[in-house]
């Protein structure tokens, strides 16, 4: 028998190369292709992520009525990207198309795969594809917007819109025609404006607002407002794109690594974690007057309840606990807390033997020993509160009236009152959170809520008990110390939310046991070739 190695014939795999400046030559591209390269689980997740961060920037600013495009969206929209740390996103919106660091490129990628991505999550019911349709365009003209006439035109141009700007013979032609349709212009500078001549369907929105000027079938439309037309052929990419993942979107969640992540993602906060808290130590017996000047409305009334009933159901324990673990409570504060209170309705070996387990296991020290963190604005707005209960949101599960009645004996203004219920009123509890924050804080800026943990850290903040983080990679490495009336000082971890773990904790009231780890590590690639193309 041979054992000697025989050589192979070799035959050589010829790898073309693509620059990334190749693949990703413009800020404003019209997702036509579906990416081809391969990437690893977690850059799919955090890039999921952070794309949903980027499209709840928008989303804020259409519920907060700003017209789209104006100075005031463009500045709240440019404010809040930089709070949630979306810079490179930013620099897209407001910066030119030309290249200056390896960054840009690297941005660029981000956002083509980002895009492709929310698809798999966004295609799987109507509801979710009208929100991810709208918030797209919204910031695909945001892109757009900032573009210079030079940039527009090669955009034009790499797209084949086969459209040409005037020449100065055809503009004298119908140079009346553009002064007075051109609204907010002088003369002197509508000489200077480039102007398209195209079919009027293609721009129906102009149309109705009469900001183009119309002869013989065709609108004539200004640079500024070229943005109508290639926002049309977008859309159009994006709906077809969206019918087109649908259709094989069950081959992908057959596959476990991403399917639970796509279908929780609408869900998912992205936020700041507060799973610990180092920033401060909060001792137990500030509690109650803390409830009063900086927890928002519904771990108030989970406190009020509390100290009133000297119990509290699961849901309310698990929503209120957990807060008060994220603000700085210790395990043995906790512990002794809960114990306080319980023990006036019943003995010490009861509220050992069915209620300790849960206090040590939220806080990662029983069963499958994960630290969970505090609930979500989300999370709790889903909460679905029955009789009795005390958890949930309150601008939502209370009705009008009692939640009137409940906000006057805050001691809250019939004209705060009304301020806080308008929001309430068209659904948007979140922003009723910010109102009654204000209200209450007499301040005048709008916190951004999406967390209860945030609210106490912006309310301790502006009381001074705590310092505001400076933004940035030094927040990282340079841990700030703060306290609450000369407590011990903690610093804050950042992690990621998994609302799959909240599923498993909400079983553990009667199943005093180990449970089993829902995390899985995961080493290998996506080939994002197999599941979008």
């Amino acid at each position: 028998m041979d054992f000697n190695l025989k050589k192979r014939a070799r035959h050589d795999v010829k790898v073309e190369v693509v620059s990334l400046e190749a693949k990703y030559p413009h800020n404003v591209m019209l997702y036509h292709y579906p990416p081809t390269e391969d990437i690893h689980i977690d850059e799919f997740e955090e890039l999921a992520l952070e794309r949903l961060r980027l499209l709840r920037v928008f989303d804020r600013a259409t519920t907060k009525g700003l017209r789209l495009l104006s100075e005031d969206w463009k500045e709240y929209v440019n404010s809040e990207m930089s709070r949630d740390g979306l810079r490179g996103y930013l620099r897209m919106g407001t910066t030119s198309s030309g290249i200056k660091h390896e960054s840009d490129l690297q941005m660029r990628r981000r956002d083509y795969l980002s895009h492709f991505i929310l698809r798999l999550a966004y295609c799987r019911s109507e509801d979710l594809l009208r929100w991810f349709v709208a918030r797209e365009m919204e910031f695909f003209k945001y892109k757009f917007a900032a573009l210079n006439t030079a940039e527009i035109k090669q955009f034009l141009e790499a797209n084949s819109f086969h459209i040409l700007p005037l020449t100065e013979e055809q503009k004298d032609e119908v140079k009346d025609g553009l002064y007075e349709s051109t609204v907010g212009q002088s003369v002197s500078k509508i000489e200077l404006l480039e102007f398209y001549k195209v079919p009027f369907t293609q721009v129906l929105d102009l149309v109705r607002t009469r900001r183009c000027y119309l002869k013989a079938g065709f609108a004539y439309v200004n640079t500024h407002d070229m943005v109508s037309i290639v926002g049309a052929r977008q859309l159009d990419e994006i709906e077809r794109g969206m019918q087109a993942a649908k259709s094989f979107i069950a081959d992908v969640e057959a596959d476990e690594r991403i399917s639970r992540m796509i279908k929780s993602l609408h869900n998912s906060y992205t936020g700041k974690d507060y799973t610990v808290c180092k920033d401060a130590s909060v001792p137990i017996e500030s509690l109650d007057q803390l409830s009063k000047t900086s927890m928002p409305l519904c771990m108030r009334m989970c406190h009020e309840h509390i100290r009133s009933q000297h119990h509290i159901k699961h849901g309310g324990r698990m929503q209120y606990g957990l807060f008060l673990k994220g603000i700085g409570v210790t395990l043995e504060d906790s512990l002794r807390f809960w114990r306080e209170e319980f023990t006036k309705k019943m003995d010490v070996d009861k509220f050992a033997r069915s209620y300790e387990y849960n206090i040590y296991h939220n806080y990662g020290k029983k069963g499958s020993m994960v630290n969970y963190t505090p609930y979500s604005c989300l999370k709790i707005i889903k909460e679905m509160a029955a009789p009795g209960d005390c958890h949930g949101c309150p601008y939502k599960s209370l009705d009008q009236t009692a939640l009137k009645a409940k906000l006057s004996s805050y001691g809250l203004s019939p004209g705060a009152i009304d301020e806080i219920m308008f929001f309430v009123s068209r659904n948007h509890y979140q922003f009723a959170c910010g109102k009654y924050f204000m209200l209450t804080h007499n301040s005048t800026v709008e916190p951004t809520i999406n967390h209860p943990n945030n609210y106490f850290e912006e309310s301790q903040i502006l009381m001074g008990n705590r310092q505001k983080r400076a933004p940035g990679p030094a927040q990282q490495n340079n841990k700030v110390r703060a306290s609450i009336k000369g407590a011990a000082n903690r610093s804050m971890l950042n992690g990621d939310d998994d609302d799959e773990l909240w599923k498993i904790a909400e079983t553990q009231e009667k199943l005093y046991q180990s449970q089993k780890g829902i995390a899985e590590a995961f080493d290998d690639d996506l080939d994002l070739t197999e599941i979008m193309d």
